[in-house]
């Protein structure tokens, strides 16, 4: 991963977008840069649109409200397509990333290009071609990641079954499963054809989805030794010059799949 972190834009049509694809909408998004603006539009006085509300605070996601004055005309397109063109004026962006499954912003995407800018669509398969295609990248959101956290949560709950009752279960376990989950994505998603990452690549990866993450808030000093500690990953390291060691981490599962 490059040292110098891409700025992107993240606006999101709610209109056209599902809630539970945000885990792996933003986990994807970091692949590609640091997410340093995140909004979403759509009219938030819509019962339809209540899904998202729980959502938002808690992954920093900004609410634009936009009432739907004229029948017939999306005014959450047209919201978000002058707020692109007034970030993209700002010159503080790398990129964009647009979530929607709606044509109309195909042009949007490539006015964005032709300004230099790399654009990311995220939309369901249902898409229309033209949208794809005006994309650097589009990715399609069936394809987004929410298995990993499903595979953990069955295993903890089946060690944790024989040691607790199921209110005691309950309390810490959705904490445990999302740590889990952070650590073993971060670690797939900068993994060579052997499976193995840079140490520092995967903190960074996890810094860009994760702002606020620290290792301190788990009872250890560093990343590695928080890691270590799920028995869940193995280590080497390389001579990397004078007295220094490169640190390389791979998913067990990883090792033994091979």
């Amino acid at each position: 991963m490059s040292s110098e972190q891409k700025k992107l834009a993240v606006l999101i049509d709610a209109d056209n977008s599902q809630p539970k694809i945000i885990e792996g909408l933003l986990d994807e998004i970091a692949n590609y840069g640091v997410a340093s603006v995140k909004r979403i539009y759509g009219d938030w006085t819509d019962t339809k649109l209540k899904g998202w509300k729980n959502l938002l605070l808690e992954h920093g996601i900004h609410p634009m409200q936009q009432f739907a004055y004229t029948t017939g005309k999306n005014a959450t397109d047209t919201a978000m397509i002058i707020d692109a063109m007034d970030l993209l004026y700002s010159d503080k962006f790398d990129g964009f990333c647009i979530v929607s499954s709606d044509s109309d912003f195909t042009r949007l995407a490539s006015r964005l290009r032709e300004s230099g800018l790399i654009v990311y669509g995220f939309g369901e398969k249902k898409t229309p071609k033209s949208f794809v295609s005006a994309c650097d990248k589009f990715i399609y959101t069936e394809n987004l990641r929410d298995d990993t956290i499903s595979e953990i949560d069955s295993k903890t709950v089946k060690q944790k079954e024989t040691k607790e009752s199921p209110k005691e279960i309950s309390k810490d376990i959705s904490k445990e499963i999302r740590l889990l989950a952070i650590l073993r994505n971060a670690v797939d998603d900068t993994s060579d054809y052997a499976g193995w990452s840079y140490l520092g690549s995967v903190g960074q990866k996890i810094a860009n989805k994760i702002p606020e993450f620290d290792s301190r808030n788990y009872g250890f000093k560093k990343l590695v030794d928080l890691m270590e500690s799920t028995n869940m990953f193995e280590f080497k390291k390389e001579d990397a010059g004078y007295k220094t060691k490169s640190v390389y981490v791979r998913c067990v599962r990883a090792r033994n799949e091979r």
